[in-house]
């Protein structure tokens, strides 16, 4: 059975993906890695580049002897995928970019990587992680699955919160977009307040044959507001 992996972006974690886990599991070795820092990994010391995070998914892809899969990244969880594929192209098949861009300082973001450090040592983990979850859903705190990303955000650690917008803001994957030779669908909601259209379109028109699915009336959480057309789209790009 082929590995689907799923990787989780800032203040997520595995159980995110639990709709995707009952889709796909018939038909998948389907493997949702908590990022270290973050949920089930919150005891663990967060690296502080993408490519320290990167490295940690090869690790625990190993340790369950899993070489060669499918590959799905959000957020930055996107940006960690890219620098995955930069690294060791060979293991990866197909590849998903969802809600993502090519660097991290993603302009235009509903507030500056700067605003969210402040607010995270001034405000904390939680009253931060609460109102950041809010911003991934077209109806705010009352989007469905808002929850559970709310729950998941106040499980990450401080150090977690601010080597994960340090990590993201020194990065930039450009350089390495048209090296992309696995096959790759770029996956956007049409009203991410993250990542703005510049940077999905700039994924999709840098790497070779990339396909581009945009799907409307959704932000940044489109698995978890429209579940439905989420893994409708992935099984159609995945199965083909």
């Amino acid at each position: 059975m082929k590995a689907l992996v799923f990787v989780h972006g800032y203040l997520g974690g595995s159980s995110q993906w639990a709709d995707q886990v009952a889709v796909f599991g018939d038909q998948f070795q389907v493997i949702t890695p908590d990022l270290p820092g973050f949920n089930g990994n919150h005891q663990n010391v967060t690296p502080e580049t993408i490519r320290g995070f990167a490295m940690n998914v090869f690790q625990q892809l190993d340790e369950l002897g899993v070489h060669r899969f499918h590959l799905v990244g959000h957020s930055m969880g996107g940006m960690i995928v890219q620098e995955m594929v930069a690294l060791v192209p060979e293991r990866i098949e197909k590849l998903v970019l969802y809600g993502t861009g090519p660097f991290g300082l993603m302009p235009g973001r509903f507030e500056t990587i700067d605003e969210s450090r402040a607010a995270v040592r001034e405000q904390g983990v939680e009253s931060t992680g609460r109102r950041i979850a809010a911003t991934w859903f077209l109806q705010g705190k009352s989007g469905k699955g808002y929850d559970v990303c709310a729950e998941l955000a106040v499980k990450a650690t401080e150090q977690a919160a601010l080597a994960g917008l340090s990590a993201m803001e020194s990065w930039s994957g450009v350089a390495a977009l048209a090296d992309i030779k696995s096959p790759t669908l770029v996956l956007w909601g049409d009203s991410d307040r993250a990542y703005l259209w510049p940077q999905p379109e700039q994924l999709w028109r840098s790497i070779k044959g990339a396909q581009l699915a945009v799907i409307p009336g959704c932000s940044h959480a489109v698995h978890l507001e429209k579940p439905h057309l989420f893994n409708a789209t992935l099984k159609d790009f995945i199965l083909e």
